[in-house]
């Protein structure tokens, strides 16, 4: 009666029906109690009944029967507890077969794959006789390694026992041929199989999907379906593993649509798989769907959907269903743990993450050589170094996974020489390393410097070691170059490459990017003509180009590149999208692409509020930001700089402090020099600059120069001579040859009249060779790019320009304007400061766009450098005399000028 409960399922009744049978009076028997743990095994959400059971058998001495023992040692292992079932099998006077292969499979469930093979060899030095069961264990388990020898050293012991036609050994050999790569021999293996089951046809098709051969997998399953072998659930979950990707999604939704035809819509492995598959491929709201509609869910749908959060970066709901599933006492073992690790990607959640380590403490999981990396990586990703290192320490056991954890977290500390001791430390365990530590070395270095002291050494030893071959390593060396400021050995080693893959040509265009935007979009053209097909990354690092540059023609192209080939549904491509069109003036373009709030990322809403700013719509930033925080997304670093940056551009001062202050009390965000800066342009463009010096003064972060150079530039806005020199001073200490300091320096003595000041401080540079960046303004006409510097006379239409420039002076002047010469900072006359402020790059580039676009339709401008007020006031004027828009972007932002007025309201 206990066996029949147990065999439908009617696990809780079981319990209830053993109860009724203390309560009369029977003993119950060793195969009673072994049914009873194996329903509540089985049920997986009876753990605290398993652990009564066991007591309950302690009380009665029935530990000594091998059957209820190894229903134990099962018990343990399925809810991943194996230390537990580990000291049960030591303690266990008689062992047979089945607890052998009980204790590895909890072993093999557990990911302790090494712990597998030792149990194996320990049952033949104790001589225990291997059967079927245990051989396709520890066969699978040779290809879940990779171990293509370690596989044939067993099969040739499957051999010496007469195993070899068994069924299930044949399907284990299917399956670890699909592991280690091998589909050749995995289909020799089937091909000749004198008896074939569901679980043959099974393995073969899991054997393609493993290897990413869907079209082969997909004929399989047509084969398997001609022959009337009957599909099941491990059939369907099989196929679905491999329509997990943007371009195979439409099989996998008609694999779907077979699981309701077949009725497995209830089955737990099938619903696992679908949660699985729409989560590779980005679609977390249909993976949701399928996790909300299951009527029954195990550990695996749990930690699937937790995955899938983690992988969508929907942090705080995975942290969520994690809550959920403590608060509903559902088990958890080291993969959901991980998962919700994996959570915790910054110091944001140090809270959340502290607690989760607890729980790995209190469940006896901190021993897991896969949680004690997690850890490891977690208090990396928090710059807690002191933390990461301790965790590794107490380890029992430490692989090279945990080692590069370690040596990942240093270089992103940007410790290089806690990066090379830590590599010192792995490889004097005997540790080998592997292409992802030397991955992770490289990453360490940053500087020309660095690159002296340990990149160039480490590059020989990359050389001696053979890593040298390493596709992902050759693209390491490109970018740890040119981090370090050498372009030339990137290009060097890009060049020297036989072999150019994506990864290589990424990692050459990002590395080209940084040092010169044009030769970057170049590569890229390059990278599509070689024949290569352009990816997520690739797309990224293009729209980034194309952003920077404010490139909106070859952006745009982009873009319907990335319509074309599928890649719009990409998180990253499509922020990328985003922050193109914000960058190149078409604020509607950002909004057509933006996501529902609901499904916003925090990319995206960073990303909105920074367009906001820079389009001086400062009250949608602030609006955006609230509506963020009522959605649940919490604000980060980046969050801060761009809300702070529309407060300081929008005059919103008293806003811009109280927000400056709830992020570190409410938020708990460290305050970054990119806020400082913020709030010093904040208080210095309202005036404030006493309180802007007082701030300085009381930083947590050392000032750089970006917080001088805002300082001085206020210091110009209101002609404060006296703390504009003190900043000045602070400016050349940090970097003596900045032209900036000198040019802003002479600015504020030319606004105050102080004309002998300016004078000398201009010998100085001429003294030290220091050249004034030149401004530049310019125009984009299709595919053409037209540059105007001061006075601009070499252009080809200079003629046109200048009349046109003389047509607009005489409209404007009759609307009312008058120069401001103040701004013309040359000790000249009147009319000779008049002519100058006209010479103005950003006038002769208005010019040159009036002429040749067409009429009524917007004019866009770029200019390197801040707009000069007196042109602000001229292109106020000429949007209200010719009726037309005009959009004029500086390094800062961008000005929308229309009916005589701007969007920055004068403020800017």
């Amino acid at each position: 009666m206990m066996s029949g409960y147990v065999r439908v399922g009617l696990y809780p009744e079981s319990i209830g029906f053993f109860s009724g049978m203390i309560g009369r009076g029977f003993k119950p028997s060793g195969f009673v109690i072994a049914s009873l743990i194996t329903a509540c095994d089985k049920s997986a959400c009876m753990f605290n009944e398993g652990l009564q059971v066991h007591a309950f058998v302690v009380k009665i001495g029935l530990l000594c029967d091998v059957f209820v023992g190894t229903s134990l040692l099962h018990f343990y292992g399925t809810y991943g507890l194996v230390s537990k079932s580990r000291k049960l099998f030591e303690e266990m006077p008689d062992k047979n077969v089945v607890t052998w292969t009980s204790l590895i499979v909890g072993h093999s469930n557990n990911g302790d794959l090494g712990e597998v093979m030792s149990i194996y060899k320990r049952m033949r030095l104790e001589g225990v006789c291997c059967n079927d069961n245990t051989f396709a264990i520890v066969i699978s388990t040779c290809g879940m390694l990779e171990d293509e020898l370690l596989g044939h050293q067993v099969l040739g012991h499957v051999m010496k026992l007469g195993l070899e036609n068994s069924v299930s050994v044949a399907n284990s050999l299917i399956s670890m041929y699909g592991g280690c790569g091998n589909v050749d021999e995995a289909f020799y293996v089937f091909d000749h199989m004198g008896e074939r089951d569901i679980i043959s046809w099974n393995s073969i098709i899991s054997a393609s999907a493993q290897n990413g051969l869907c079209e082969e997998s997909l004929r399989c399953f047509h084969y398997m379906r001609h022959v009337n072998k009957e599909v099941n659930s491990t059939t369907l979950s099989s196929l679905l593993t491999v329509c997990g990707s943007t371009d195979k999604l439409k099989w996998g939704s008609g694999i779907h649509g077979l699981v309701v035809k077949f009725g497995l819509e209830s089955n737990v492995c099938v619903g696992n798989t679908l949660i699985s598959m729409y989560s590779e491929a980005g679609r977390s709201e249909d993976a949701e769907l399928v996790f909300q509609r299951m009527t029954e869910k195990d550990i695996i749908s749990w930690n699937s959907m937790l995955a899938c959060y983690v992988q969508n970066e929907e942090c705080q709901k995975a942290l969520k269903l994690f809550a959920k599933m403590l608060r509903m006492r559902k088990p958890v073992n080291y993969v959901t743990l991980t998962s919700a690790l994996s959570a915790c990607p910054n110091p944001e959640f140090l809270i959340q993450g502290k607690i989760l380590h607890a729980i790995a403490v209190l469940t006896d999981l901190q021993d897991n050589v896969i949680i004690g990396n997690a850890l490891v990586t977690m208090y990396g990703k928090f710059s807690m170094m002191v933390e990461a290192e301790k965790v590794l320490q107490i380890m029992p056991k430490r692989d090279e996974v945990t080692w590069n954890a370690l040596i990942g977290g240093y270089a992103e500390s940007k410790d290089p020489n806690e990066v090379i001791k830590a590599f010192k430390l792995m490889r004097e365990e005997g540790t080998p390393a592997n292409y992802i530590t030397i991955i992770n070395v490289l990453g360490g270095f940053m500087t020309p410097g660095d690159l002296l002291k340990h990149g160039m050494p480490f590059h020989a030893h990359i050389v001696l070691t053979g890593f040298e071959s390493d596709k992902h390593v050759q693209s390491t060396l490109i970018t740890m170059y040119a981090k370090c400021g050498d372009l030339n050995s990137s290009n060097s080693i890009f060049n020297g490459l036989d072999f150019k893959n994506s990864i290589a040509w990424n990692a050459i265009i990002a590395a080209n990017a940084n040092h010169g935007l044009e030769k970057a979009l170049k590569l890229l053209v390059m990278m599509k003509k070689a024949g290569v097909d352009l990816d997520q990354f690739s797309f990224s690092v293009a729209l980034s180009v194309s952003a920077d540059l404010a490139m909106l023609d070859e952006g745009q192209q982009l873009h319907g590149l990335v319509v074309k080939l599928g890649f719009d549904s990409d998180h990253y491509v499509t922020n990328a999208a985003m922050d193109m069109y914000g960058k190149c003036g078409e604020m509607e373009d950002v909004l057509k692409l933006l996501p529902s709030p609901t499904k916003r990322s925090r990319l995206s809403w960073n990303i909105l509020i920074s367009s906001f700013a820079k389009h001086g719509c400062f009250q949608k930033a602030r609006e955006a930001f609230h509506e963020m925080l009522n959605l649940g997304t919490k604000p980060d670093h980046v969050t801060f700089v761009s809300l702070l940056s529309a407060c300081s551009h929008g005059g919103l001062v008293d806003d811009g402090l109280a927000y400056y202050y709830a992020m570190t009390t409410e938020f708990g965000v460290p305050p970054g020099i990119e806020h400082c800066v913020c709030i010093i342009d904040l208080l210095g463009r309202s005036g404030r600059l006493a309180e802007a010096e007082n701030f300085i003064k009381g930083m947590v972060v050392q000032p750089n120069d970006l917080v001088w150079r805002s300082l001085l530039a206020a210091c110009k806005i209101h002609r404060n001579v006296e703390l504009g020199r003190k900043a000045a001073e602070h400016l050349l200490e940090l970097d003596p040859s900045d032209d900036s300091a000198y040019v802003l320096l002479s600015n504020v003595c030319a606004t105050t009249g102080r004309w002998e000041e300016v004078e000398n401080v201009r010998r100085q540079m001429g003294s030290r060779n220091i050249m004034k960046k030149p401004a530049c303004s310019w125009v984009k006409l299709k595919t053409e790019v037209n540059k105007f510097g001061m006075g601009e006379q070499s252009h080809p239409q200079t003629g046109q320009i200048y009349a046109k420039l003389g047509e607009l002076m005489k409209m404007i002047r009759e609307a009312g304007y008058v120069p401001d010469t103040s701004y013309a900072l040359q000790d000249t006359d009147e009319e000779q400061k008049e002519h100058n402020l006209w010479n103005h790059s950003e006038r002769i580039a208005l010019a040159f766009g009036l002429i040749n676009t067409p009429k009524g339709s917007p004019v866009k401008v770029f200019k390197n450098l801040r707009v000069c007020g007196d042109c602000h006031s001229v292109y106020k004027h000429v949007s209200a005399a010719v009726g037309r828009k005009i959009i004029l972007r500086d390094p800062y932002r961008f000005h929308h000028f229309s009916d005589g007025k701007c969007s920055c309201s004068d403020y800017w």
